[in-house]
């Protein structure tokens, strides 16, 4: 199976290391990297314009629109509900699996 390594700097400082699986008919895994950062960046400038936004609130706002992208595409229903659920999942056990390597907190 195809990997996706991937570096995850966050604003918070954090940054964790993820080994993503790839789809086997994933297209470009390039692409695939340079969405998933658009996306992360996206989300990381709106913040330090808009200030606070919960967790939940992000999550939930990126499970909508996982949903509306997921709804374009032309085919059994049930099917692209099974294949999104699929790649969630996976992605999620890859993300939890990463160690959190965080910056120094307080005085030193």
């Amino acid at each position: 199976m195809k990997r996706l390594p991937y570096r995850a700097n966050t604003a918070t400082g954090d940054v964790f290391d993820i080994d993503f699986a790839l789809h086997p008919e994933t297209g470009d895994s390039v692409r695939v990297e340079q969405t998933l950062s658009l996306v992360l960046d996206a989300i990381d400038r709106d913040l330090k314009v808009m200030g606070a936004t919960s967790n939940g609130d992000i999550l939930q706002a990126l499970a909508m629109a996982l949903a509306v992208r997921a709804r374009m595409i032309h085919g059994g229903g049930e099917m692209v509900v099974q294949l999104t659920h699929k790649l969630v999942g996976d992605a999620l056990h890859a993300a939890m699996a990463a160690d959190r390597q965080s910056p120094p907190h307080g005085h030193a």
